[in-house]
């Protein structure tokens, strides 16, 4: 686990951005249980990609797309560790990954991007693959 202090900038990232922060296992499934609608999933880290490319591409994927998620949730890697066990266990059957996002549509995973999509892509190219799942699911 990581200092608090030095996570809650990087919380605050995706949270400034409407983003909500699940702390728990049952936050976390009584989300993503939701039978209508979609859900974002960010699985936040501290790593560099997560910083330089996958909130960036978060970010304005949402605030740029024509349709957007019905909710935006994040769980943190490495503190949370119920929590993101908990989000991982709906992500199968890809393997842990962060950070990574997954689209959700009425409690069925349809859209995942994993931490190697991230850093191998440019930006953009992250920013048009969400929201192309949007637009598609949304």
């Amino acid at each position: 686990m990581y200092p608090e202090y030095m996570v809650a900038p990087i919380r605050e990232d995706l949270t400034s951005a409407g983003f909500e922060q699940l702390m728990t296992s049952e936050e976390v499934e009584k989300v993503l249980s939701e039978s209508e609608g979609t859900v974002l999933v960010a699985v936040n880290s501290v790593c560099g990609c997560a910083a330089a490319k996958a909130r960036p591409a978060l970010k304005m994927a949402v605030s740029a797309a024509d349709k957007r998620p019905t909710k935006l949730v994040t769980v943190f890697a490495g503190m949370e560790t119920e929590a993101v066990a908990k989000a991982r266990e709906h992500m199968l059957p890809y393997p842990p990954s962060s950070p990574s996002i997954a689209l959700f549509k009425n409690g069925e995973l349809v859209h995942m991007i994993e931490r190697y999509h991230i850093e191998g892509n440019d930006l953009v190219r992250i920013v048009d693959n969400l929201k192309g799942a949007f637009e598609e699911y949304c």
